[in-house]
């Protein structure tokens, strides 16, 4: 059987169309569960980990620890749960920074729990289950920048968590002009983790 080089131009003009919609409608979900307004409570908020400078939060950092610290004291999580590892060389990991800021800032040591040995998102959130679980913590919060936040709530969702995005407003990277790059990747990322799996997207992607 022949297939014409009309059928097979079709199909690839088909599929292209297809990949360029779903790139799109990725993207747009990005945006728009980034600028949600999400006021739901939940057992824990998770502050996704970011660079540290020797025991010192970085402004990106900083921003998502602030908007976790406003969590807890509207009373919307009973915890607050900081996540990262540290790079060669360092001498703090990014959850041992982050939980010295927060002591720093009036919330008591026992209403934090460290993830400390992650070097992605991945990485960190699939050690929650088995940290938190103990605690009965089955329903989380976010705390992250707005172009990340839904790969970690979908991340968190995989894992059989309940899960709700809490961006940050006050992020040295906000809106697609700032951090364009990022929201590429993150479409890129979304994309493939919802088709095959976020655990799939770190092997690919290391």
């Amino acid at each position: 059987m022949r297939v014409s080089v009309r059928s097979v131009s079709a199909v690839a003009a088909a599929t292209s169309i297809a990949i360029a919609s779903y790139l799109v409608i990725t993207f747009v979900s990005i945006l728009g569960v980034g600028y949600s307004s999400d006021t739901a409570s939940a057992d824990a908020v998770v502050v996704m980990g970011a660079a540290q400078y020797d025991g010192t939060p970085s402004p990106l950092l900083e921003s998502r620890l602030q908007n976790a610290l406003d969590v807890y004291k509207e009373g919307r999580a009973k915890y607050i749960v900081v996540t990262g590892g540290k790079r060669e060389g360092d001498r703090f990991t990014e959850a041992a920074t982050s939980r010295r800021w927060l002591t720093d800032h009036a919330v008591p040591a026992e209403y934090i729990i460290l993830e400390d040995q992650g070097r992605s998102t991945w990485e960190s959130l699939s050690a929650l289950p088995a940290l938190l679980r103990g605690a009965n913590i089955q329903s989380l919060l976010v705390s992250t920048d707005r172009w990340h936040v839904q790969r970690c709530v979908l991340s968190l969702r995989q894992l059989g968590f309940t899960a709700y995005a809490s961006p940050t407003s006050a992020s040295p990277l906000q809106g697609p002009n700032r951090a364009w790059g990022k929201y590429v990747k993150e479409t890129a990322g979304v994309a493939i983790g919802r088709i095959a799996g976020f655990d799939t997207l770190l092997s690919i992607t290391g």
